[in-house]
């Protein structure tokens, strides 16, 4: 099964100037690419994200689960973020 990708997503790939595929890893939700090369994959197909608790539970719900997500995640998330982060501006500056 394809993971379909929300707008939600893609507003976001705009932030971080990324394009978003639909992954080619069977437990991935979403592969990242920078002027067309492959970054990472994201988001393991098993679990929900925001957008599909925004979908399925509603509004408050989400932020709920984004809340207790962060909280759960502080540590590992902010280094994630971070080398992510890198390996697009190192990508970016590889021309």
């Amino acid at each position: 099964m394809v993971y379909q990708i929300k707008p939600y997503f893609y507003e976001k790939a705009k932030l971080f100037n990324v394009e978003i595929r639909p992954s080619t890893r069977k437990t991935k939700k979403i592969d990242l690419y920078k002027d067309k090369k492959y970054i990472c994959s994201i988001g393991n197909i098993n679990y929900y994200d925001y957008p599909t608790y925004i979908q399925n539970n509603g509004i408050t719900y989400a932020n709920e689960r984004h809340k207790l997500y962060k909280i759960r995640h502080t540590k590992d998330r902010n280094v994630k973020i971070q080398v992510v982060i890198l390996q697009i501006k190192y990508c970016g500056s590889k021309k």
